[in-house]
């Protein structure tokens, strides 16, 4: 009979495993929006963001309502790691019948205990009541939290059941009756209860503590969850301490087969039978229980204290968990056992007392098994959620249990190492848990409300209004007509090129089209077959030596029909005579759609002989010089137009053309009769805006910040392409290291160390504001992007990196918004229509790979140009598949 006992007090392995992935699966349903209701294991946000790094100081009041006791501490910080805090506390006994009585009462004796604990550790010098004095409250019974300084009430428990209290907010409660006390200087900051204190007690400098595990009359565990998986709160950035009440695990019946006859009698007789059913198997509350039903079992059994009187086990409570711990941690012998029993009023054989001391021994070491079964699902959870491949973190241990059982802590990490390989977990002994703990909750929430106040106050000028962007978008339609207009044409900054491109494609296209490609060290050339099925192409990418980009124009224009020549060769076209559409991405003034006049040279070409000549005619030029006859060259465009004339081909209604890439430029079809610049009011014509100018007159000084006017001046154009510079994949890493600079100068960041990798210009790079602002990103990888620079980051700077990412980006988003707000409504104005349907073919690589742009771009279009739906197509090859296409909408006008 006792090996039975001993055998349904012991769970295998792998039930263990199987119980762990419930446990887990049970944390995942509270913390989502739409399971929390049914889930046993609640996980309720605590709205505590941060553990203590140790620059914690001040004098911090923490209120701790116990069992039948009010508990008061005053614990000053030195912001020396939290080595040595310096504590008073003084205990005040509740009067009898205050715990049944009315709420306002009990607050009223809590306040009045607060005011009477500081008029004796207080001195009028080192409390003036102009010092604000922050206080923490611990309250250890269910609520509601939605503020780390608001928690309604949900239910009583322990004996207390004042009327007025449930559903309401406690600490509005508390700071009600503070007030009353004329203690005017004393605010409540945060509310918490005793196992986030333990957490936040175990944290010193350099060895942050993320979970705790309380194993007292009750038990719980609370850790540090990613932000954006705690659906049941807003926060979404960084990480969040998530009380998971884990006790009424197993209350669906997931833990009904480790249920003992011991276990079930326990649960009947409790106050709420068939509830908490986890906690009525690890709880001090009940252990001692447990042993008592299991010995009336085997006394039934004769399995012990056969012959003698056993009526006092049917006492209720008559077993504590301290006769339990009395009997187990005891290894000499069974003298302490007998005495122990006997004290009890029963009479124990030599043999009797070596078996309870192995029935306890069992309910206890099961007890400490199953923490380590919760232990193991939260550590596992999180190295899961952090995308880690191993886990180490600190875990802070309190309660009876831990402190009484010499085993316990054994137990927990041979346990939760043996379900949880993948996680090195360090149990740290809380000291003073609730009390030093939520002056540390205290510390923390206002270390963090001040960061927060002075990174606003960074970040605030890159954040726009809604007006601020209604003026960008003023100005830029200002500015539109201005580059439009014969006689202000030359003093915009928006430019406003003719394009000689007078027709999107209609989807009529047939035929063979060449197209040339030049923007850079590399050039293509395309074969494009329109047909009625589709379109197909076939390419080469060559490349120009820099020795002829140095060179003279007659050898540059040479070397490209070479390698024109060497492509038709090799696709057996010499024979054929086709049109050819050319991308040439550099400032071109147009006046004809084959002729444009090279303004200048950039991207590191100097040719001589170029600049000011028709770049249609040095091709032509040097086709003739290399008896090349079958070249006809109908079209030289930009990047831009292409990339509306691809989309447009599979979409009638694109009639926009927006790049966002290393620079940004926008292009859309204007009405003849406003294109001053050009002869002509019949039809329409593509205008390039070239908008990356806009402001280079100064009308967007206001909206240019510190950071932004630093980036500019390091750059080869200072004052040039300002627009651009707000909003291009060229300059946003550049800003975001501006910011990271400013800010570590601040203390709100890298604990106020710049590396010299950080210092060094352009190595933050735009790519890296994609990787950051990835939703769901573990924060690891953002610490390997920022150890990379040499940047020592805590889990905060990571936060903070992604908040100044997000804040660069959006701006960025927001302005290319305003901009193509401008020309949509004018559009829409041009045609004299109440509601405008058009496309917008984009392409760049800030817009395709960064996660938010698009979606933050669309959003504010939709806000500034309301009676517009506009919609986006990415664009493949715009200036490969657009230039052929340009070609063939030129050859089917003619």
């Amino acid at each position: 009979q006792i090996q039975r006992a001993l055998r349904s007090l012991c769970i295998p392995l792998e039930r263990l495993h199987i119980m762990k992935g419930h446990m887990m699966q049970d944390m995942c349903k509270g913390l989502s929006r739409q399971t929390h209701a049914q889930a046993k294991v609640r996980m309720l946000p605590t709205y505590i963001c941060s553990t203590p790094n140790g620059t914690e100081k001040g004098n911090f009041l923490v209120v701790e309502l116990c069992q039948n006791q009010v508990r008061t501490l005053l614990v000053t910080l030195y912001g020396d790691g939290n080595m040595s805090p310096q504590m008073m506390y003084k205990i005040f006994d509740m009067p009898d019948g205050i715990m049944q009585g009315e709420g306002e009462a009990l607050f009223d004796f809590i306040a009045q205990c607060v005011s009477q604990f500081l008029v004796e550790t207080t001195t009028s010098d080192t409390s003036s009541s102009e010092e604000r004095l922050p206080l923490g409250f611990v309250f250890p019974f269910t609520c509601r939290q939605t503020q780390l300084d608001k928690a309604e009430l949900l239910s009583w428990s322990k004996g207390f059941s004042c009327s007025g209290v449930v559903g309401k907010d406690v600490v509005q409660m508390l700071q009600s009756a503070i007030n009353k006390q004329e203690l005017s200087h004393v605010d409540v900051v945060a509310l918490m209860n005793d196992t986030v204190g333990t957490m936040m007690t175990c944290c010193t400098e350099g060895r942050p503590c993320e979970i705790a595990v309380v194993a007292d009359k009750g038990s719980n565990c609370c850790f540090m969850a990613e932000a954006y998986l705690v659906e049941t709160a807003e926060e979404t950035s960084g990480r969040m301490c998530v009380n998971t009440e884990w006790g009424c695990f197993g209350d669906d019946g997931t833990l009904n087969d480790i249920f003992t006859p011991y276990d079930e009698s326990v649960d009947e007789e409790s106050s709420n039978p068939g509830e908490k059913r986890f906690e009525k198997l690890v709880g001090t509350l009940y252990l001692g229980e447990i042993v008592r039903h299991a010995l009336i079992a085997l006394t039934a059994e004769k399995a012990v204290f056969t012959g003698t009187d056993t009526a006092v086990l049917k006492e209720k409570g008559m077993f504590t968990i301290q006769h339990v711990l009395d009997i187990i941690n005891n290894e000499d012998g069974t003298t302490d056992v007998r005495r122990v029993l006997e004290v009890l009023g029963l009479q124990p054989s030599e043999r009797d007392c070596g078996r309870v001391q192995q029935i306890c021994r069992a309910v206890v070491g099961r007890a400490a098994t199953l923490h380590a079964v919760g232990l193991a699902a939260i550590l596992s959870y999180m190295c899961q959620t952090r995308d880690m491949e191993t886990l180490m973190v600190n875990v802070g241990v309190d309660g009876e249990l831990y402190k009484g059982y010499s085993r316990f802590e054994e137990i927990l990490q041979s346990v939760s190492r043996l379900l949880s390989p993948e996680c090195l977990a360090t149990l740290l002994p809380s000291r003073d848990g609730s009390g030093r703990g939520a002056a540390m909750v205290t510390a923390v929430a206002l270390r963090l409300a001040a960061q927060r106040c002075a990174v606003n106050e960074v970040l605030s000028p890159l954040r726009l209004t809604h007006a601020d962007l209604e003026k960008v978008q003023a100005l830029m339609r200002q500015e539109m007509e201005r580059g439009l207009g014969k006689h202000t044409n030359a003093t915009a900054s928006v430019h406003m090129l003719p394009t000689y491109v007078s027709h999107t494609p209609d989807g009529t296209e047939r035929g063979d089209f060449l197209a040339l490609d030049l923007g850079g060290t590399n050039f293509r050339v395309l074969v494009v077959r329109v047909a009625e099925e589709g379109i197909s192409m076939a390419s080469e990418i060559y490349v120009i030596p820099a020795a002829i980009m140095r060179g003279t124009g007659e050898g540059l224009f040479d070397h490209i029909i070479d390698c024109i020549v060497d492509f038709q060769t090799k696709q057996n076209l010499m024979t054929q005579t086709l049109p050819l559409g050319f991308t040439f991405s550099f400032p071109c003034q147009q006046v004809g759609l084959d002729k444009a006049l090279l303004l200048t040279w950039t991207k590191g070409f100097t040719a001589s002989g170029c600049v000011g000549q028709d770049v249609v005619q040095l091709l032509r030029d040097a086709a003739h010089r290399k008896q090349h006859s079958g070249l006809q060259v109908v079209a030289l465009l930009n990047d831009t137009v292409g990339t509306m004339m691809s989309c447009g081909y599979d979409d009638p209604k694109c009639e926009i053309g927006l790049i966002v890439g290393t620079g940004t430029n926008a292009c859309y079809m204007e009405e003849m009769r406003n294109v001053g610049t050009v002869e002509g009011d019949q039809g329409r014509m593509c205008i390039n805006m070239e908008w990356g100018a806009f402001g280079d007159n100064g009308c967007l000084d206001h909206i240019f910040t510190h950071f932004d006017r630093v980036v500019d001046e390091t750059t080869i154009n200072p004052g040039k392409q300002r627009f651009e510079k707000l909003i291009s994949g060229m300059y946003l890493g550049e800003i975001v290291r501006q910011i990271l600079l400013v800010m570590t100068e601040k203390q709100l960041m890298f604990q106020g160390r710049v590396s010299s990798k950080l210092q060094t210009k352009n190595i933050f790079q735009t790519k890296f504001l994609s990787t950051i602002e990835l939703n769901g990103l573990a924060l690891r990888q953002i610490r390997t992007i920022l150890n990379e620079l040499e940047l020592d980051a805590s889990f905060e700077d990571s936060v903070l990196l992604r908040e100044v990412c997000q804040a660069v980006s959006l701006r960025a988003a927001q302005l290319c918004a305003a901009g193509l707000a401008a020309v949509v409504e004018k559009m829409r104005e041009n045609r004299g229509l109440d509601r405008l349907s058009i496309s917008v073919g984009v392409d760049g690589t800030l817009y395709k790979l960064h996660p938010c742009f698009s979606h933050n771009l669309q959003k504010t279009l939709k806000e500034l140009a309301p009676n517009c739906d506009v919609s986006f197509h990415l664009s493949e090859d715009g200036s490969g598949k657009g230039a052929a296409l340009v070609a063939a909408v030129a050859c089917r006008a003619a």
